[in-house]
């Protein structure tokens, strides 16, 4: 079927985390609580924190989740102490602000070619941030024409009913529609259950070793234009 709409996840898709985010931004939060960190063992402690958001089982939009994985990174990064917690409410509370992130590249000349094609835009994100506030920051408000967050919706990706509710409010249906994501599991097996086409955005340039059917794999949205 011939696509009407690409809706798109928004961290590690369209944005991504600045210094405020990394290691040094995590250890700064910490001394605010006299919490020593090693800001080296940053990218190890996301990895091993991952299944926190990866193993929800039923996936409830619920600020604690965040909040326990931020804590969690935290301590693998040797954070101690009563006020970890804290540290990571403040941190969680941060992600909402777009300031603190970056937009990729390839962003806004694809999105700008896809609207220009006659594509209908979309976000659908996980996240608590506001969707309109993100689109107006990163000049994306005139691109993506709808958007939905799962603080908004109540569910988070991948669960089907949040694909169903941004595909309402576009007025297109899952066969005329495209998730475009970061995450097998939340963007694309959550979009392909819904009856969506998914493609697996890697800008990493890994693979996994298995994908649904019909899913596609690209390393910059360039590709996206190349395959549509």
């Amino acid at each position: 079927m011939t696509a009407r709409a690409i809706f798109f996840d928004v961290d590690f898709t369209l944005i991504y985390p600045g210094p405020t985010f990394q290691g040094e931004g995590y250890a700064r939060f910490c001394a605010q609580e006299s919490i020593a960190i090693d800001p080296a063992l940053f990218d190890a402690a996301v990895a091993a924190a991952s299944f926190i958001l990866d193993d929800v089982e039923e996936p409830v939009y619920n600020a604690n989740l965040f909040v326990h994985y931020t804590a969690t990174i935290i301590a693998h990064m040797g954070g101690r102490g009563a006020h970890v917690i804290r540290v990571a409410e403040r941190i969680y509370e941060q992600w909402a602000g777009n300031h603190h992130f970056e937009i990729y590249d390839d962003v806004e000349p694809v999105l700008r070619q896809l609207a220009e094609a006659g594509y209908l835009l979309g976000a659908i994100s996980n996240s608590h941030r506001s969707l309109a506030a993100f689109t107006a920051h990163f000049s994306l408000d005139r691109l993506i024409s709808t958007t939905l967050s799962s603080a908004e919706h109540g569910y988070m990706k991948p669960h089907r009913s949040i694909f169903e509710t941004a595909l309402a409010h576009a007025g297109v249906p899952a066969r005329h529609a495209i998730m475009v994501g970061d995450s097998l599991k939340a963007d694309i097996e959550g979009a392909v259950s819904a009856g969506m086409r998914g493609i697996l955005l890697r800008r990493s340039g890994q693979v996994p070793a298995s994908l649904p059917p019909g899913v596609s794999v690209i390393t910059s949205l360039h590709d996206l234009v190349r395959i549509l």
